[in-house]
Order: C-alpha cells, then sequence, then structure tokens
C-alpha cells in the first residue's frame, strides 16, 4: 500500500465517522466533559485526542503492523488539528 492511499483510507474513515459521530470537536468536548467528572479535573478536548493517541501507539507496540490502528493514528491526528484551532 502506497502511502497516499493509506491516507485516502484515513480519510475515508475520518468521513464515516463525522457521519455517525458528528463533528468531532463536539465530540471530543462531550468526552472531555464526561472525563473531566470522572479524574475529577478539567480535560481539554485536544487531551481527550492525546489519550486516544496514546491509547492507539500502546497498541501498536503489539503489533506495529495492525493497519486499523495505524489508520486510527492518522486520523486522530487530523482531529487533533481539528479540535486545536
Amino acid at each position: 500500500m502506497t502511502p497516499e492511499t493509506f491516507l485516502d483510507q484515513a480519510a475515508h474513515v475520518l468521513r464515516d465517522r463525522r457521519a455517525t459521530y458528528g463533528d468531532p470537536r463536539q465530540s471530543m468536548a462531550a468526552i472531555a466533559a464526561r472525563w473531566s467528572i470522572t479524574l475529577g479535573h478539567p480535560v481539554t478536548p485536544a487531551q481527550v485526542v492525546l489519550c486516544m493517541l496514546d491509547l492507539k501507539l500502546a497498541r501498536l507496540v503489539h503489533d506495529p503492523r495492525h493497519v486499523d490502528s495505524l489508520r486510527d493514528v492518522a486520523g486522530y491526528a487530523a482531529v487533533l488539528c481539528e479540535v486545536s484551532r
């Protein structure tokens, strides 16, 4: 698979998730609000995305060739750009 094909697939996943879950800024803000209650301190949407990236990276340690996790890393990097604007 070429890098361009990989990124095209990641973009497709982003579009699919947006259609299913809505705007990622709103979704990450809702998760941040819940995690803030759970953890007992404020959590930002960007921190949610960074934690999700950490989760995917931790899984990739087990299998660095797992394409779904690699795609998720690319997708969460794009979401981080979006929530950090």
